[in-house]
């Protein structure tokens, strides 16, 4: 216990306290190197987060490191404030090469800065994602189907990057698909991993359009190693769904003016007995595997 003391004593007076100060301020140097420390560690998250924190941080020990060889002429605080920045030094040029791998193509590159960087998914997971579609986006020229109602099978979920994709079911119009929106949501809803299922609407090119499509086997596959992945696809599928029936429910009234509610459909049925209510034609059933097209077709084949 006596040695202990005597070892905190010691480590505590041993020194003398600081009687008198230094009256001159130290060099401009020393001063941008505490700015520099006081602003890097105000950085973010994410791979461009650490690029500002280790790129700031390391500035800041290089300052130091002048600043203790030029005015202190300390070799150790020299030697320590080196070692930082040789150590941020290596750690921005791996984040650096770390970004540089996840880098996309201009397409791929929009539907993340538009899709997913607001949901805070990183580029690690966006990567990911990628992969799984094979990094290809698909061209689908004017006036050609991606589906036809009951011929093609749905073994895919695609999501449209650009131009617009109208939807049919025996010739009557039902609504548009635009980008940033899924192709085949209710299908891909509608059917069980083990089940299999043909498209029940027609699903036509009005422009020339891009999209991206990913394999139904593969894409389980993802989910089944990736959970937060199978998340968030599943919130984006549930919200594309509402869309679209909101979408529906603009189109479907029913007699005397009244607007049938697809959300409501017991609601109408009291209030209105006399008016039978108009079933939306889109329905969303249950059908089996998806298989994958052979190619996309034109409608009038």
């Amino acid at each position: 216990m006596g040695e202990n003391a005597s070892f905190w004593e010691s480590l505590i007076y041993a020194h003398p306290t600081c009687t008198t100060w230094k009256q001159e301020a130290e060099g401009s140097i020393y001063h941008l190197a505490s700015i520099l420390f006081v602003v890097g560690f105000m950085g973010g998250s994410g791979f461009f987060g650490l690029l500002y924190v280790f790129s700031l941080l390391g500035l800041g020990f290089l300052c130091s490191s002048v600043w203790a060889w030029l005015d202190v002429c300390a070799a150790d605080i020299f030697s320590w404030n080196f070692i930082l920045f040789a150590i941020c030094f290596v750690q921005f040029i791996y984040v650096t090469y770390q970004v540089r791998s996840v880098s996309f193509d201009r397409e791929f590159q929009e539907l993340y800065s538009s899709l997913f960087q607001p949901l805070g998914i990183s580029l690690t997971v966006y990567r990911k994602i990628v992969l799984c579609c094979d990094a290809e986006v698909v061209t689908l020229e004017k006036e050609h189907c991606y589906a036809m109602q009951g011929k093609t099978p749905i073994d895919k979920l695609s999501l449209l990057v650009s131009g617009r994709i109208r939807v049919t079911v025996d010739g009557e119009f039902l609504h548009y698909i635009f980008p940033l929106q899924f192709l085949d949501s209710p299908e891909w809803d509608s059917l069980r991993p083990t089940e299999e299922g043909i498209f029940q609407v027609t699903l036509t090119a009005e422009t020339d359009c891009r999209y991206v499509a990913w394999r139904r086997k593969k894409l389980y596959l993802l989910f089944a190693k990736h959970r937060f992945i199978s998340r968030l696809f599943s919130i984006l599928i549930g919200s594309d769904i509402a869309e679209k029936l909101y979408a529906l429910n603009d189109r479907v009234h029913v007699g005397k003016g009244f607007r049938y509610d697809i959300r409501l459909p017991n609601f109408y049925h009291v209030s209105l007995p006399e008016t039978p209510p108009v079933q939306p034609s889109y329905h969303l059933q249950r059908a089996s595997p998806r298989r994958k097209p052979t190619g996309v077709t034109n409608c009038g084949s």
